[in-house]
């Protein structure tokens, strides 16, 4: 049975226990088995379509099949099947080819890492820290950073709070608030759409079932969470992708909606560090500390490495979970009551601010949106977005398809990062992004 003569619409069957994508998964793997090796699956836009599924859902399930060897996937070539125990001799891997230039969101300025300030924490943290500090971490982190990072959420994001849990990052915490979610009986969660697909996937690793809600200019439409809901993921001081804050109008409906549905916020406080026009909206959580949970990292800051987060959460609720290295955590106690990463931050919104309107300058007349905080901006295009995202990979340039954050396709866009883009190569970047655009 050759692949490009399959009726993969009929033949596919998307049903059993666990989320889409897992469905997908096992209908490919029954599928596949008669195939030929080497035969080409559909690409994932074209499955999706037939499927009546999100691409997202498709994207998994062929990552899932590539991880376990059924499929085998490369940049810039169709997805083929490779027979699992086949006596042909291996291929040879195929050397990785990283970008010349990362507009990929999701990353700070990885150049800039306080590199001396953080080693003299670290120092100053094992010379004086009691031995008592170097056993086990408690479940909730350790005392003082949890007290540091409740006084500065009060005093830099107003929030209200004075529980605050340390976690390995945003991706950490609400794995394990869902977790929590799903002890309680509450089993779906409502999501931003478009929104941060990490998430989602972190949300339904737990068992959650996810219930995206569009996003306009005004934020999420809190009108459209589905009834029966009780649980919503949202990124209200500036959204990912899209870039724009929840309105005055929809935070209002949305403390309203949790109070009567006796529910659950999750605040993901995404880039509210980094607002250039005025200063950031406080937090949700600041308004009903009792039905929000506050959620935020120094990944977007400092650097995902750290493995470094907190949750500010309700007084009813409790966590299960392992707290990151205590030094690690002392450390970054150190870093903020010393004023270092109060500095840092002020330096880090200057040389961002600056970066974005070289950006913005050098991709010319371009219809941008979002642009107004964060590490990113939304480049808005006449054509197919992963025709452009393809082309600019070729020419060195790695940049996110809007439609990879979308429960469904929509108007093509592109999600560029500047966040770890180079300054002296902003301009060159910018020039074979717009060649790539045609």
């Amino acid at each position: 049975m050759a692949g490009s003569q399959t009726n993969w619409g009929v033949l596919l069957e998307l049903s059993g226990p666990g989320p889409k994508h897992a469905q997908l998964a096992r209908a490919l793997r029954t599928a596949i088995r008669g195939l030929e090796d080497g035969a080409a699956v559909p690409p994932s836009r074209q499955l999706a379509a037939d499927l009546g599924c999100s691409r997202w859902v498709v994207t998994q399930a062929y990552a899932q099949l590539v991880a376990e060897g059924y499929l085998d996937g490369r940049t810039g070539s169709a997805t083929r099947v490779r027979r699992v125990g086949s006596a042909a001799e291996p291929k040879p891997p195929v050397p990785v080819k990283q970008p010349r230039h990362d507009l990929a969101p999701g990353l700070p300025d990885l150049r800039h890492f306080p590199r001396q300030r953080w080693a003299d924490a670290v120092r100053g943290v094992l010379a004086t820290a009691p031995h008592t500090d170097l056993g086990l971490p408690g479940k909730a982190g350790h005392p003082r950073l949890r007290a540091t990072l409740a006084g500065y959420l009060r005093r830099v994001r107003g929030a209200e709070t004075d529980d605050v849990v340390v976690c390995g990052g945003v991706t950490d915490g609400v794995t394990r608030v869902c977790r929590a979610l799903r002890e309680k009986g509450i089993t779906r969660l409502a999501v931003e759409d478009p929104g941060w697909t990490r998430l989602w996937r972190a949300a339904e690793s737990t068992g959650m079932g996810i219930d995206p809600v569009p996003v306009d200019d005004e934020g999420i439409d809190v009108g459209r969470i589905p009834r029966g809901t009780r649980a919503v993921l949202v990124t209200p001081a500036h959204q990912f992708p899209t870039g724009t804050v929840l309105s005055p109008r929809r935070r209002a409906g949305l403390v309203a909606w949790v109070r009567d549905v006796d529910g659950l916020v999750l605040e993901d406080d995404y880039d509210a560090e980094f607002r250039y026009d005025r200063r950031p909206v406080g937090t949700v959580q600041g308004t009903d500390p009792g039905r929000v949970a506050l959620f935020g990292s120094v990944s977007k800051t400092l650097s995902p490495a750290l493995g470094l987060g907190w949750v500010a959460l309700p007084p009813q609720w409790t966590l299960s979970g392992h707290a990151p290295p205590v030094v690690d955590q002392l450390a970054l106690a150190a870093f903020v009551e010393s004023g270092g990463y109060d500095r840092h931050l002020r330096a880090a919104r200057l040389r961002y601010r600056a970066r974005r309107d070289r950006l913005v300058d050098a991709l010319g007349p371009a219809r941008l949106s979002g642009a107004a905080a964060g590490l990113h901006l939304v480049l808005h295009l006449d054509r197919d977005a992963a025709e452009v995202k393809r082309s600019a990979g070729e020419k060195g340039v790695k940049v996110a398809d809007l439609d990879d954050y979308r429960s469904a396709p929509g108007a093509p866009a592109l999600v560029l990062g500047y966040g770890n883009l180079a300054d002296n190569a902003v301009e060159t970047a910018a020039r074979l992004l717009r060649e790539a655009a045609g």
